[in-house]
């Protein structure tokens, strides 16, 4: 009996390993892990679902949110199988108020989990009476270096602190101290936005730095995007001459008794170390001018000039929805080179955005400088001609006594190198770290394949979208302009959003496009610091591509509600201007950098007309508007949007197809973008895809396109039946194409196909950045086909999984795996000789249609045994030498014998 009862108890326990209850983790609320700053009146909760048993479903769900005192919502068991983007219905959310939520949820064969570990959010400041805080500025006349400024204040705290949190923003970059410890770990606060509409406040829990008895809080602010010259021909002071201070501390004591700290009249300014601070140029720090000891208690400030409060509105002042800067991976000095030119450089071995923190020993007055550049030339010299006016260095004056360490605050770089002028004593590699600064997005995405040069484009991939979304998707970091270009976002969203949780970052980013609209018309760069009304096709469209993207790839109606009116705007404004249906009346960037070959004896790589752009871009945003009007029930504007697609494509065949089915642009851009926006009749598209594949062929199988055809000429060709000729393009070695300059030696995405030449000269300087993402969306074609993870529209955010690769080129295998909202979806595919191998991943709560690569049934198996005797697969049937299964959650290990 003892044995029995042994060996029962054994199975009950290997039976709950491997088929154990559910449970519940990951929770999140707007998308991010216990956030302060909440300022939605009902934020939206996300958990995942944790089971070993295959198809695990969610069938109910119970959320608990409590103010620490009493349940405020108790949602009762709801029948649903959301799990994500749950919005809270309880009582109104309070200001400065910190809550726990939990959640518990029943399977699909109505059994519970137990409640999750429980988690938090904190609200924001809710209303503009929340602000006790009042705008001050400094008391000292300034200087014309327009030096960064200090601000400080003491006060008591007599008794016991139980909750303290800081409020801060500021007009320029600020960054803040209580008692002499930095005040959180982000950058280059409080981000960019377009700051006259919509500026950013940051929330930070200070509990642990709040002290009983004297405290002191202190800010340095610094020029930033607010005043520093952006763009071209001296434009400076776009947002304002003067830079501000906006902070107030909410304080709970442990009686219950509540205080605030705020600017006000009492608050003292002056300057110090940091004597010059813009974002093209760089910092200059003077450590002679150190005010020692400035943030912390005892400090003598008398002699500190009184600050001016101003009454600035505060209406525009708005919560940080997106992931802050962070500095993220470091870099050690992989040699000191001395130069052909007899100049000592750093090289760091990749190019990245952010700055070098260096350690110094020297005397008082002894200055180094250094320089930033992101190649070395043909010779081996330090090449900065492509920053054009930027000039990227930072220079370091020391006060002597010991060793020093410097860094900028207020300024970054791109670079891979760095000329270091000045360095007392000998220069040392260990003297010197890079560290990347970007906004502090989750990785979520992994890639690799079995070609090396192909996984060092991946790796190019992510480092461009690392250096490039910093608070706002830029162009560039390196030269004289790091702008939000519409046209560069919205070629790339779709890939940024398998590499990173792009969620909150570009749902920012999108708020500040519609407020920086004209009547409708999206400018060039968001926030529109050119002062460009816009509307250039495949830039202004990022108004309506973004926003459709980002509720592909997260499941995020919200954004599409939010946005919905911006995207409507858009395409409205564009109506306003066309004749007969066409988009032809105003100017347009076009296939931006294509590829221009000197033998071009036929024409047949001219440029792009970029009115038929422009009349495929406006069928898109139109197509999207249907989508998203259809989702979001405003059946009136799918019917009017519906009618219009009809008259654009109408137009389009009429104005730019001849009678046999040519385009009057006759380029790889012009058949991509009409094949991929269903431009032509159905039964014209065939023909259309065959001109594409040839005029691929009279260039040697390369690529001519630019950033507005490159995006999708890889996804045409495989969805026509020229999945050969898109490995093809992808692992061309040669200019133009991908691996051209990975075989260069690049560790980003170039701006242009060939930024250095096969002959080590450089591409035109005035527009050669090596650090641009756009090209970098090649990187959706090879996680979406390639490897075949995807979601279908009937279950946008991979609710409803599409597993589908396109096994091709000479890869022996190929992988990805994503971070769902649900989970980790993943697909490894493996090929030789004998059989295709598929290692499977999906996540609970979800379903998946998975595409297995054979012609008959009888030759799969998963885990050993035919997938016909398989209780957990459905055989749905067989398509384009696809064998379809449909399954739910778990982990699937298909072979084909070949």
């Amino acid at each position: 009996m003892k044995k029995t009862a042994v060996l029962a108890t054994a199975l009950i326990s290997l039976g709950t390993l491997c088929f154990g209850q559910v449970s519940v983790n990951q929770l999140l609320v707007e998308n991010e892990i216990n956030p302060s700053g909440i300022t939605t009146s009902q934020p939206r909760f996300t958990w995942q679902i944790q089971s070993k048993q295959r198809n695990t479903l969610q069938n109910a769900y119970e959320i608990k949110v409590s103010n620490g005192k009493h349940i405020v919502w108790n949602s009762g068991k709801v029948n649903s199988d959301s799990s994500v983007h749950v919005a809270y219905k309880g009582s109104p959310l309070l200001a400065n108020e910190k809550y726990n939520w939990q959640v518990k949820i029943w399977d699909q064969n109505s059994k519970a989990s137990t409640w999750s570990t429980p988690a938090a959010f904190q609200m924001g400041l809710l209303t503009v009476s929340d602000w006790k805080a009042q705008w001050i500025e400094s008391g000292i006349t300034e200087a014309p270096t327009r030096p960064s400024q200090l601000f400080r204040k003491s006060f008591s705290s007599a008794k016991k602190i139980k909750s303290a949190t800081a409020y801060i923003t500021s007009h320029g970059m600020y960054e803040a101290y209580l008692n002499g410890q930095r005040i959180g770990d982000a950058w280059l606060t409080p981000g960019w936005t377009s700051y006259n509409k919509r500026l950013q406040y940051q929330c930070y829990d200070v509990t642990p730095l709040v002290q009983q008895g004297a405290n002191t809080i202190g800010a340095m602010l610094g020029n930033g995007w607010y005043r520093s010259v952006l763009g071209w021909n001296n434009n400076g002071n776009i947002y304002g001459k003067t830079l501000g201070l906006l902070l107030q501390i909410n304080i709970e004591y442990a009686d219950g008794s509540k205080e605030i700290i705020a600017t006000d009249g009492s608050w003292k300014s002056e300057t110090g170390a940091v004597t010059y601070s813009e974002i093209y140029n760089g910092e200059t720090i003077d450590a002679r001018k150190e005010k020692l000891n400035w943030n912390t208690n005892n400090y003598d400030d008398k002699s500190w000039a009184s600050v001016q409060v101003k009454d600035y509105p505060l209406t525009h002042i708005i919560t940080t929805v997106n992931e802050p800067v962070k500095k993220q991976e470091s870099f050690k000095a992989l040699k000191i080179i001395i130069t052909p030119a007899g100049e000592k450089v750093i090289d760091f071995g990749q190019n990245l955005v952010g700055w070098v923190e260096m350690k110094v020993n020297g005397n008082a007055g002894d200055s180094v400088l250094l320089s930033h550049a992101e190649v070395l030339d043909k010779k081996g010299n330090f090449y900065t001609e492509n920053l054009r006016a930027a000039k990227a260095q930072n220079k370091y004056i020391l006060k002597g006594g010991g060793e020093e360490t410097f860094h900028p605050y207020f300024t970054w770089q791109g670079f891979r190198y760095v000329k270091v002028e000045g360095y007392p004593g000998e220069l040392k590699p260990e003297h010197f770290t890079a560290y990347a600064l970007y906004s502090d997005m989750e990785p979520t995405g992994v890639f690799n394949s079995s070609d090396s040069l192909i996984n060092q484009l991946q790796h190019n991939i992510q480092w461009g979208q690392k250096g490039n979304f910093l608070d706002v998707p830029t162009d560039c970091p390196q030269r004289d302009e790091r702008l939000g270009w519409t046209g560069d976002a919205q070629a790339f969203a779709r890939t940024a959003s398998f590499n990173m949780n792009v969620n909150n970052f570009f749902a920012k980013w999108m708020r500040d496009v519609e407020a920086d609209q004209v009547d409708g018309l999206v400018p060039h760069v968001i926030p529109n610091v050119l002062n460009k009304d816009g509307n250039s096709a495949g830039w202004a469209d990022a108004a309506t591509i973004v926003p459709w993207d980002m509720y592909i790839a997260y499941g995020d109606k919200r954004i599409l509600a939010t946005q919905y009116n911006s995207m409507k705007a858009f395409v409205e404004s564009v109506r306003r201007t066309t004749k007969d249906d066409l988009w032809n009346t105003t100017w347009h960037f076009g296939d931006w950098l294509f590829y221009r070959p000197f033998d071009d004896n036929d024409g047949s790589s001219a440029v792009t007309d970029k009115h038929l752009i422009a009349q495929c871009f406006y069928a898109h945003s139109t197509q999207l508007m249907i989508n998203t009007a259809r989702v979001l029930g405003h059946n009136d504007d799918v019917a009017a949007y519906t009618d219009l697609l009809k008259r654009i494509k109408a137009a389009f065949n009429k104005e730019y197809v001849t009678a046999t089915g040519r385009l009057v642009s006759g380029t790889q851009t012009a058949y991509v973008l009409a094949l991929q926006f269903d431009m032509l009749p159905e039964g014209s598209r065939k023909q259309a895809a065959e001109r594409l594949v040839e005029n691929i062929k009279r260039y040697r199988n390369h690529l001519t396109t630019g950033f507005l055809g490159t995006p999708y000429l890889c996804h045409v060709l495989t969805r026509f039946g020229y999945n050969d000729l898109a490995y093809t393009l992808l692992m061309q070695d040669t200019y133009p194409s991908w691996l051209y300059p990975v075989k260069m030696g690049a560790t980003t995405i170039w701006e242009r196909w060939d930024g250095t030449k096969p002959d080590g000269s450089f591409q035109t300087p005035t527009m050669n950045s090596f650090n641009h993402y756009a090209y970098g969306a090649i990187g959706d074609w090879m996680y979406r086909k390639m490897v075949g993870l995807d979601t279908y529209e009937d279950g946008v955010g991979y609710k409803h999984i599409q597993v589908k690769p396109h096994i091709g080129g000479k890869f022996t295998h190929a992988s990805a795996s994503l971070k769902t909202y649900y989970g980790t979806l993943s697909n490894a595919w493996k090929k030789d000789s004998t059989q295709i191998s598929m290692e499977v991943e999906i996540p609970a709560n979800t379903r998946a249609t998975i595409y297995i690569p054979s012609t008959d049934a009888e030759k799969v198996t998963e885990s050993g045994l035919a997938i016909s005797s398989s209780k957990t697969i459905k055989v749905a049937g067989q398509e384009d030498g696809y064998i379809i299964v449909e399954t739910g959650s778990g982990k699937y290990s298909f072979t084909v014998k070949q």
